[in-house]
């Protein structure tokens, strides 16, 4: 029975190579793409999952809202939480505080040795260790992270700092880490095996987080007040077993309460974010993956399979009538209706089998083209067990969602009126045409929604490129300092790049202009002898910065690297409650602990991308933060010649350091990152839309004009002209994909809404380009049909007739 139907399938693609070539085309993309994407979401949701207790650790997140409405949440957490949060929180049984550091300088005393900078490098306390469970190879996992001037290290570490030496015989090591804020030197207490598994946590090196407190610096590490929030200050929580993630979401709504109780001008809180969801969030190696983008790329592989399913559905069930005397036949001849549907679902799962094994190859292929758009560390086997089980899955599912319908309808067939062709003629509704009709406006819906979605995304893009940001970001460099380096050397390195010809200014600062990070603190002001307080976006720059950047200054002066001096924007003053910049110039404030004057008022500027609103922002001196530098070329000069030369002196002065200059507009640019790689994916699915509905198109209408090719002949002898015919057999595409876009434009225009809505500043709505849209997809489909409609139109009539 099995050879049989194999035998008749066979027969049966061979007969039908246009059918069945688009058959397999359609669903080899469909199956191809939902391969990778499968993959794709199973690489992202693998990462931490093989922590004990992973389901009830949580990181504490902090959300605070500048204007109403628009909350700005962060991993970061102000120093006094992780020291009361096990007294005023039920509901936890341990915690961790974990402090990240940045381009940590590791050197080996004892040996002399200086090892570079490290990314690797962290403050954690005992509690941390404790929620992320490691295997010890030596040292106290209880004590070790303990005392001040303790450290844990992991094999890599080990093997790398003090090579040859055994787990044991590093223990009472030292070793000398230097930072943006302090030398620390570290005993080694501990070494711990690194993961093996996937996991954002890739820490190499631990210094016990008590070491802060004995140095007393927890005002360079900003965790000395409840206004400080530092990205690189984070706590982890392990909930009860029986508590949940609403009962430690309530206990902090308290502490956040009962510690910014009082606030007008903003309003903090915390909550708890889930291990799961770290990988989706912000991590520590910029290698976050979006949930949106995944739940995305999953809507557009079903979207996609979806639509070549709904191609072979259509086709089939209009090639079904041509099956009919063979249904007659077979039926005459005994066979049972569930017989005839296992028999055509059979024939189905060949086509299916055949496309699954192209679907491997488009994979591949498809991996390579978009392998800048995939998550880092993702390198896909679609010939490994996982990915050959769900493509079976895959093939069994497409086998009974494509192929149920049309064999049905070829198994409802009577015998007596299929062998006397009275199946032909249909009278009335039908439903076979009626499906065939609106899978393919569904089809041309799907396409005609993606294609807006890409233009509307594009033309964003461009208008946030072309947007003022409120300083210069041509011909502007940028590079990264020692961290607590001597300031003599920074400084006669800064004097050594004025000097050249080509550079027109140089800064010194703590930040960039414009980045992801973000300082902010409280600050203090008093009026009308009432004292408010405002949660401002520090930046801590030199007097050179305004000249470099060319932001304008509406009032007072620029700053003259004086550290009771500081500068205000626009934005800034209407937050404070004064009516011009004059009436602010002048004005003694309250910020870091100190009495400080604002001298000038600047104009506002982009401090972070065009998706955030413009805060309140003070500009503050202490050179003891600053490690970046920043150089202003000329426009005229060849950027390529000034890269080379400003490295140059830069590693005469530090010849131990690797670093090299950046351009700016190119660190601008990496805001959007994700925006043109949701561009890049939406741009691949239009075209997979658009080419698997002109795929349907191209056989329906083959398979439509063939049945009225003698209509036509006839039409044509009795005078009709081609351009009448063609007109007369594209009338009814033309309506199909005009309804198409009816019911495209709301899905497209909500999305499209969606989207727009995360940008501060964003275009609108483009209506005229979804007009564009259907207006081209129509174009592209009666071409497709005229093609076919022209051939038919100029054979001659009498070729046809004859046998008539």
């Amino acid at each position: 029975m099995l050879k049989n139907y194999l035998i008749i399938a066979i027969r049966n693609i061979k007969r039908n190579k246009l059918r069945t070539l688009v058959h397999v085309l359609g669903l080899s993309l469909g199956m191809a793409v939902c391969l990778l994407v499968f993959n794709v979401v199973y690489f992202a949701h693998d990462f931490d999952k093989f922590h004990t207790n992973a389901d009830r650790i949580f990181r504490i997140n902090s959300s605070m809202e500048w204007e109403p409405g628009i909350p700005n949440q962060s991993p970061a957490i102000p120093g006094p939480l992780g020291e009361v949060i096990d007294q005023e929180l039920a509901n936890i049984s341990g915690k961790g505080r974990f402090y990240t550091l940045h381009e940590t300088m590791v050197s080996i005393p004892g040996q002399n040795r200086q090892l570079g900078r490290s990314n690797k490098v962290a403050f954690a306390d005992p509690g941390f260790m404790q929620i992320f469970q490691r295997e010890w190879l030596a040292g106290d996992p209880v004590t070790a992270l303990e005392e001040p001037g303790s450290a844990v290290i992991t094999v890599a570490s080990m093997e790398k700092y003090f090579p040859g030496l055994a787990p044991h015989d590093v223990l009472g090591k030292e070793i000398l880490w230097i930072d943006a804020n302090d030398s620390i030197m570290a005993q080694v207490k501990g070494v711990v095996k690194d993961y093996e598994e996937r996991t954002d946590f890739f820490f190499q090196d631990f210094i016990s987080f008590s070491t802060i407190n004995k140095k007393e610096k927890e005002n360079w590490y900003g965790l000395q007040s409840w206004g400080n929030f530092n990205t690189s200050s984070q706590l982890f929580v392990l909930s009860a077993v029986h508590a949940t993630q609403s009962d430690i979401d309530e206990g902090l709504k308290s502490i956040s309460e009962k510690h910014y109780r009082g606030e007008d001008n903003s309003s903090t809180y915390f909550l708890a974010e889930p291990l799961a969801n770290i990988h989706f969030n912000e991590n520590y190696d910029d290698t976050a993956v979006s949930q949106a983008m995944l739940d995305g790329l999953i809507y557009i592989g079903i979207i996609i399979l979806l639509l070549a399913c709904l191609n072979f559905i259509n086709l089939e069930t209009a090639q079904a009538i041509n099956r009919a005397k063979e249904v007659g036949i077979r039926k005459t001849l005994g066979s049972q209706r569930r017989q005839l549907i296992f028999q055509f679902l059979s024939e189905t799962f060949a086509i299916v089998f055949i496309a699954g094994f192209f679907a491997v190859l488009f994979a591949d292929l498809i991996t390579k083209y978009f392998q800048d758009y995939l998550p880092q560390g993702f390198e896909p086997s679609y010939i490994n067990s996982l990915s050959l089980v769900f493509l079976f899955g895959l093939m069994l599912l497409l086998t009974f969602v494509s192929g149920l319908y049309p064999a049905l309808v070829l198994a409802r067939y009577q015998p007596q009126k299929a062998l006397k062709g009275e199946i032909h003629y249909v009278h009335g509704f039908s439903l076979g045409v009626f499906l065939r009709k609106n899978l393919t406006v569904l089809q041309f819906s799907a396409s005609i929604a993606f294609i807006i979605l890409v233009t509307v995304l594009t033309s964003q893009l461009k208008y946030i490129s072309s947007q003022p940001l409120g300083f210069e970001k041509d011909a502007v460099l940028y590079t990264n300092l020692p961290f607590r380096g001597d300031r003599d050397t920074r400084e006669t390195l800064a004097d050594r790049l004025r000097n050249e010809s080509f550079v027109q200014g140089v800064s010194l600062s703590g930040v960039l202009v414009s980045s992801n990070s973000m300082w902010t603190s409280d600050l203090y002001i008093t009026k009308d002898t009432s004292e408010s307080m405002l949660f401002v976006h520090t930046m801590n720059v030199d007097s050179a910065f305004v000249d470099v950047h060319q932001i304008k200054l509406l009032d007072g002066r620029k700053a003259h690297n004086q550290q009771d001096e500081l500068l205000v924007n626009r934005k800034f003053l209407r937050e404070a409650g004064f009516s011009n910049p004059s009436e602010a110039v002048g004005t003694i404030v309250t910020f870091g602990g100190s009495s400080k004057t604002i001298v000038g008022v600047l104009e506002n500027f982009n401090a972070s991308s065009l998706k955030e609103e413009i805060m309140p922002m003070v500009l503050t001196f202490n050179p003891d933060y600053f490690h970046m530098m920043i150089a202003k070329v000329s426009g005229k000069q060849n950027l390529a010649f000034a890269k080379e030369r400003l490295e140059n002196q830069y590693k005469e002065m530090y010849p131990q350091e690797t670093v090299s200059f950046s351009f700016m507009d190119e660190q601008l640019a990496q805001f959007y990152e994700e925006d043109r790689k949701i561009q890049g994916v939406l741009g691949f699915a239009s075209g997979m839309a658009i080419l698997i509905s002109i795929l349907g198109l191209f056989g329906l209408s083959s398979f439509t004009i063939a049945q009225r090719t003698k209509e036509i002949s006839i039409r044509k002898v009795l005078g009709a002209g081609v351009l009448q015919l063609i007109g007369l057999i594209s009338t009814q595409y033309f309506w199909l994909v005009l309804i198409s876009f009816g019911l495209a434009f709301y899905p497209a225009y909500y999305f499209s809404n969606m989207w727009l809505q995360e940008f501060a500043y964003r275009i609108d709505m483009p209506y005229l380009m979804f007009a564009g849209v259907g207006f081209g997809v129509l174009i592209l489909a009666l071409l497709v049909v005229g093609f076919h409609s022209l051939g038919v139109a100029k054979t001659n009539p009498a070729e046809i007739l004859k046998s008539e």
